[in-house]
């Protein structure tokens, strides 16, 4: 299996079953992104050095106007989208096999994880895995420590407070938050 097939699998909701070649693949290519990972993270790099060592690793054209705040980590890498302006911060965990969506002007706080796999409940069948994406708007500001689960689009202009557990959409410009997040508000523009 090669990356522009599994990223259409994934894009299909394929399931995933353990030691199938879409799960072999996968942990090929988790070797690929440690390998871009551990040089992200292993000493400093000037910006326009670690921009271009991040669009490498997610396989995209390189942007002058991203930027990051080592260290990152992802397991595969080559399915994270990202629009302009995006800022993710430091201690970022990426779970990107069901692919990741980032809008235009985008900020990801401190140790945010985004997860797009769920293992199967079933405890005989606990190694296989459903892929979901996870979409973020434009204008978006995640919070410290958000975890983002499967499944989830989260709005243009929307705010996910410190801590919040997103484990369902939240609408356009809403101020969500909370274990699990809620809705607490919508932004006047």
């Amino acid at each position: 299996m090669d990356r522009e097939e599994f990223i259409k699998a994934m894009s299909a909701g394929t399931y995933i079953e353990a030691g199938s070649g879409m799960h072999l693949h996968m942990h090929e290519m988790s070797q690929r992104a440690l390998m871009f990972t551990a040089e992200i993270n292993g000493k400093y790099h000037e910006p326009g050095e670690l921009r271009k060592l991040f669009f490498e690793l997610i396989g995209k054209e390189y942007d002058e106007t991203f930027g990051l705040f080592p260290p990152f980590s992802t397991d595969y890498g080559l399915n994270i989208t990202l629009g302009k302006r995006v800022f993710i911060n430091s201690g970022c965990c990426f779970q990107d096999q069901g692919g990741i969506e980032i809008g235009d002007d985008c900020l990801i706080g401190q140790q945010v994880v985004i997860a797009t796999l769920n293992h199967d409940p079933d405890p005989e069948k606990r190694g296989n895995m459903s892929p979901a994406p996870v979409k973020i708007g434009n204008k978006v500001w995640i919070g410290a420590h958000v975890t983002i689960l499967p499944g989830v689009t989260i709005g243009s202009g929307a705010i996910v407070g410190a801590g919040a557990v997103v484990t369902k959409d939240v609408p356009e410009n809403a101020v969500a938050a909370g274990v699990p997040a809620r809705i607490i508000k919508y932004i006047e523009t």
